[in-house]
């Protein structure tokens, strides 16, 4: 008898590929997909293993959320790589990148870096690359960090909420953006202007409204517009810019038109913004505080506009959990609630549930949430179902709905934003370079990943 050509092969009657939704057989050898042919073809493929999917099941590539905190080592209580990793793979996610800081030490150094790399590397359930952080007095690390394989810098342009990661200055995103264009690198910048939100209402109590008022949009689009304006001034050999977690729709004017420009700048959002309103947001309700802040429901359907029109790149997740009593539920103050929600797992199914509400395919979806962000970092052999690339691959219930209950998910502390919520869509499996991921399980098939490095 011959020898199977290929080690599995997955069967669907609908399947997310190049864009659009069509029925096919994805061959896998090796950990890549090694051939994705016609659905009629699947009695002829020669394979160890076949996964037929069931009907209503849909096959997704694996999702890559760029922007996710695990906080290893030093506030490993908050989450931590296993936990936070189990976590990625029941939410169909199977790559993440890992921000630089509320780990200590934050990873603005090469030592950091490594220090990082061996806390996960015998504990991560899909694959982890990191992003370095710019911080006032480093920039003569970032070159460094660059050669160690970082997918590009993080900075703050506001108090990042921990000290040991502290803004940067007008001279100092100068400096990080002329030594990242230098680099080739990305900058990814949390655009809050620390000016207009020290001249906004202070947000202390229980008031959301209050707390809202505090993070007003301006101070999004005064730091946008820094950002854009350093861009343009560095002259030929522009940065590549990258904002993180937009809320407030009334940047994308301006960012529109610096694109129109030449600015090499991309755009993300998260699950947050696109599913729950101020105005739904009860006082004392901490659980739903991040920065920048939740607006109100015009605003919401701005962003919507924004992704449809292509302005906004991509939906990542910003999970950023803390344990419980840092959130000060039991008092209800948003000014001494950690700002940070938490959803890697549940990611998918919220962008799913409000998306097809607004008449959104899967195959949107998949563009948001793996295709877009894998690009921009160059990981293009992952977020796609195509010959060659990574076999992380995601089944998934588009039509299954559960009701979201925090002491089953798979972060370490059982505080969601979404506690209570419906919500539409279950992954059903989890399996990356070709291998099942059990997000209960004991067995590891993730690894540490580099830029420009493929394993």
């Amino acid at each position: 008898m011959a020898e199977p050509l290929f080690d599995r092969a997955f069967v669907a009657a609908r399947a997310i590929v190049d864009g659009a939704e069509r029925q096919c057989v994805v061959a896998v050898r090796d950990g890549r997909i090694a051939a994705v042919l016609d659905g009629a073809q699947s009695e002829s493929v020669a394979a160890r293993e076949t996964i037929r999917l069931a009907d209503g099941e849909v096959l997704l590539p694996g999702l890559v959320d760029t922007h996710v905190h695990i906080n290893e080592p030093g506030r490993t209580e908050w989450e931590g790589f296993d936990t936070g990793t189990r976590a990625a793979a029941a939410g169909g996610v199977t790559t993440v990148i890992d921000m630089p800081l509320n780990s200590i030490p934050p990873t603005t150094t090469v030592d950091a870096l490594a220090v990082k790399r061996d806390s996960a590397a015998a504990q991560v359930h899909v694959d982890v690359g990191f992003w370095g952080g710019a911080v006032p007095g480093n920039a003569g690390e970032l070159e460094g960090l660059h050669a160690a394989g970082v997918f590009g810098f993080k900075c703050f342009l506001v108090d990042s909420g921990v000290p040991e990661f502290p803004p940067l200055d007008p001279a100092g995103l100068a400096a990080a953006m002329a030594e990242t264009s230098r680099l080739g690198a990305l900058l990814i910048v949390h655009a809050e202007d620390a000016e207009t939100i020290a001249a906004a209402p202070a947000p202390g109590g229980a008031s959301y409204a209050t707390y809202l008022r505090s993070r007003p949009g301006a101070a999004e689009e005064r730091a946008i517009e820094r950002i854009l304006a350093g861009a343009r001034d560095i002259g030929p050999a522009r940065p590549r810019a990258h904002v993180l977690h937009l809320s407030s729709a009334g940047a994308l004017a301006q960012l529109r038109a610096a694109r129109a420009d030449g600015v090499d700048v991309s755009v993300e959002t998260c699950p947050h913004y696109l599913a729950i309103v101020a105005e739904s947001i009860d006082d004392g309700a901490t659980q739903f505080k991040c920065a920048p802040p939740i607006r109100d429901g015009g605003n919401c359907e701005r962003l919507w506009e924004g992704l449809a029109g292509g302005e906004i790149d991509m939906i990542v997740s910003d999970h950023s959990p803390c344990t419980a009593d840092l959130k000060r539920l039991d008092t209800g103050d948003f000014a001494a609630a950690w700002g940070g929600i938490a959803s890697l797992e549940l990611g998918l199914p919220v962008v799913w549930t409000a998306a097809r509400a607004r008449r959104h395919g899967l195959a949107d979806v998949v563009r948001w949430m793996a295709t877009a962000p894998a690009d921009r970092v160059g990981l293009t052999h992952k977020g796609r179902i195509a010959v060659g690339a990574d076999a992380d691959l995601v089944v998934f219930d588009p039509e299954a709905e559960f009701v979201v209950d925090p002491a089953r998910l798979q972060q370490r502390n059982p505080v969601s934003a979404y506690a209570g919520r419906r919500l539409a869509g279950l992954v059903r499996q989890t399996w990356l370079r070709g291998e099942r991921v059990d997000p209960s399980g004991t067995a590891r098939h993730g690894r540490p990943i580099e830029r420009g490095r493929r394993e």
